[in-house]
């Protein structure tokens, strides 16, 4: 498999289902499919995307954009970037600053901003903000539930074919023992250079108050 038939799953995945479980569900059942080369392939890719994500920067725009700062959050995050597909996710990768103008983000934000001035949450509500939250956590793990129906092994065995290859990921982020985004650190409260460095969201926050 390669980077292109990695997309092409991944983007056929969004078409074809509904809902995050049944598109989990396409996914492993799709790579179940295939051989466990291409497994290992997916997870290669997956890995790779992952990382080209994992930038201070990215980290800053998601904080600021969505009001969070929590370190997991930010990996399910970028899982769900990479769910919007192949030309969102480069867009935002290589220019953090346009996550403010991608149509998935206003949507959120609007959907939110409905939530907080409703009189009552219900049920069907908070499956609704579940369904449609800027974090997927799940995607992450499919091509380990697919290795493991075909191979019939440990799934942690594919994250070791995988590293055999040289894919290693940057998740899960621990800054006790140095794992952080990559990328030059600075100081998220100076707004100055948080113009500088991410203008559109800048003029985002500023337009919000």
């Amino acid at each position: 498999m390669d980077v292109d038939g990695f997309w092409d799953l991944i983007e056929r995945s969004g078409r074809e289902t509904d809902t995050r479980d049944t598109r989990v569900a396409w996914l492993v059942d799709e790579l179940s499919r295939r051989p466990v080369q291409q497994i290992i392939d997916y997870e290669i890719w997956w890995t790779k995307a992952q990382n080209r994500a994992c930038t201070v920067d990215l980290f800053a725009a998601y904080r600021f954009v969505f009001c969070s700062g929590s370190l997991d959050g930010f990996e399910y995050f970028v899982n769900w970037l990479i769910s919007l597909g192949r030309e969102a996710f480069e867009a935002v990768s290589d220019c953090p600053d346009r996550l403010i103008e991608l149509p998935q983000v206003h949507h959120v934000l609007e959907l939110r901003r409905s939530y907080v001035r409703s009189a009552e949450i219900r049920p069907q509500d908070s499956e609704r903000l579940w369904e449609e939250s800027p974090e997927f956590e799940l995607l992450a793990g499919v091509a380990y539930h697919a290795y493991e129906q075909v191979t019939g092994k440990n799934p942690d065995e594919l994250g070791e074919a995988a590293y055999a290859r040289g894919a290693s990921s940057g998740f899960p982020l621990v800054p006790a023992i140095g794992a952080v985004p990559h990328g030059e650190q600075w100081d998220f409260d100076d707004e100055q250079e948080l113009a500088r460095r991410l203008p559109r969201i800048a003029r985002h926050r500023r337009d919000q108050r």
